[in-house]
């Protein structure tokens, strides 16, 4: 990519563009992450929003930082004050090599005055001075996230730094964390990343259920302890995305909520899909290792974890659904009368997220191969599971959302209910009737209602 095919940068002579654009760029990559570091960044921001016809927002008005967002909506510039009193002061107090690296945009030059464009040949990850990470320890979590997405080498004194200040990982807001988590997960590495947080230290404070996995060892069905197992579900998400294509792999790059690809959250879900087998976990007389229920646990258990971490309503209720469902494709597929009405079923339950679903139980049956697994059994669910997305790329298109017969206030006037768990009981038993076509009208609708009611009373 070059920095000034950019229809926006191409039009602009002053300052220096910083972050994310010039490592993208030296590596081959686009970017829209167009950053602007300059001497006077509110009146040089007002100046851009004027010269573009965008809006100026102030983003930080004690570091200086503003926006300006251009008349699409989509394409902006954030523009911040110079650290220190040149641009080299500024850059040595950035986080790692690969990210301190100016374009002087005035006289058309890269200033790289750590190496920075050294360390991106040789794809090494080298942090820039350790007093930076104590200023703000969440760059200790983007040191995670750039090995994940770039897989470079983490230098020697970068892990004597990490292992250092590791204290301090929980320090920054839960907003931040957050942001870091997601983009970490979006890597192309995030399976390797999440055991190189592990040496550390770090993937349990993060993820305070990591020390409970760490308890539940391999048994005849996984061969690996439960941490390794879901770590291992995260790297076969990875397999499996990489070697997609067409539709499939599109719909996994939607942005649908949360501001970050469906797959990124899959593989956040991934990493969480078994999170309930500790609370659950029984040993029988004969040595088997059972779960009962550890789904629905796991999806209970998530939520506050979640919440904590400041995910959206939208992202806590996808990734809790694909925990509380992750073993549900396998069940559909292992009916010993599978035909397209049991599929469909499943279909209309999962709603928009049967892609990413299925994906998730692949991923799971291939990170659990134990001694009382077969080759037989992996390559049979695994083609059971391809035959149910295939019925559902073939039916999607024609597929409509169920009709709402009847709404809450309805069902309330017609039981005499006000809102309570029985109420929520009632419309729930009315969606399922509705999945097994069981209920198609309105009148339908009422009267399973009425015997429902009756029966329960």
């Amino acid at each position: 990519m070059n920095i000034r095919d950019d229809f926006i940068l191409k039009e602009i002579n002053e300052g220096y563009l910083v972050g994310g654009i010039i490592r993208d760029s030296l590596m081959g990559k686009s970017s829209v992450d167009r950053d602007i570091a300059i001497k006077g960044a509110e009146e040089f921001a007002h100046k851009i929003a004027n010269k573009f016809d965008g809006t100026f927002i102030t983003l930080d008005s004690v570091n200086k930082i503003f926006r300006v967002v251009l008349p699409d909506k989509t394409n902006f510039l954030d523009i911040s004050e110079i650290e220190g009193s040149t641009i080299e002061e500024d850059l040595k107090r950035r986080d790692f090599t690969i990210n301190a690296i100016a374009y002087d945009l005035k006289n058309d030059k890269f200033i790289d005055t750590t190496g920075g464009i050294n360390d991106l040949e040789n794809k090494v990850l080298r942090h820039i001075s350790d007093k930076n990470f104590e200023d703000d320890p969440l760059r200790l979590l983007r040191g995670f996230r750039f090995f994940s997405t770039t897989g470079f080498r983490m230098t020697e004194e970068l892990e004597s730094a990490i292992s250092k200040y590791a204290h301090l990982i929980l320090k920054p807001a839960p907003e931040r964390i957050n942001y870091e988590l997601m983009k970490l997960f979006g890597g192309k590495y995030a399976a390797e990343t999440l055991l190189k947080m592990n040496e550390f230290g770090i993937l349990e404070k993060l993820f305070p259920f990591v020390k409970e996995m760490k308890q539940v060892p391999p048994n005849t069905h996984h061969h690996l302890d439960l941490l390794h197992h879901v770590v291992e579900t995260v790297r076969q998400i990875e397999i499996q995305y990489e070697n997609l294509t067409g539709e499939v792999k599109e719909h996994l790059q939607k942005v649908d909520f949360g501001g970050f690809p469906r797959i990124n959250h899959l593989k956040l879900a991934g990493f969480m899909h078994d999170i309930g087998k500790f609370s659950c976990w029984t040993i029988e007389e004969n040595g088997r290792h059972r779960f009962i229920k550890h789904a629905d646990i796991g999806a209970e258990l998530a939520i506050p974890f979640l919440k904590k971490m400041k995910f959206s309503k939208k992202q806590i209720e996808y990734i809790t659904c694909m925990i509380k469902n992750h073993i549900y494709p396998s069940n559909v597929i292992a009916a010993p009368d599978l035909n397209d009405k049991i599929m469909m079923r499943y279909i209309r339950k999962m709603e928009d997220n049967v892609i990413d679903n299925i994906i998730l139980a692949k991923a799971d049956r291939l990170s659990a191969r134990g001694v009382d697994v077969t080759e037989e059994m992996i390559e049979n669910n695994l083609c059971g599971l391809d035959r149910l997305l295939k019925f559902y790329l073939e039916k999607k298109e024609t597929l409509k959302p169920l009709p709402k017969l009847l709404d809450g206030k309805e069902i309330m006037e017609l039981t005499g209910l006000s809102p309570s768990p029985k109420l929520g009981e009632i419309i729930e038993a009315l969606k399922e009737a509705q999945l097994n076509s069981e209920v198609m009208t309105y009148e339908e609708a009422k009267e399973f209602i009425n015997d429902y009611t009756q029966r329960a009373v």
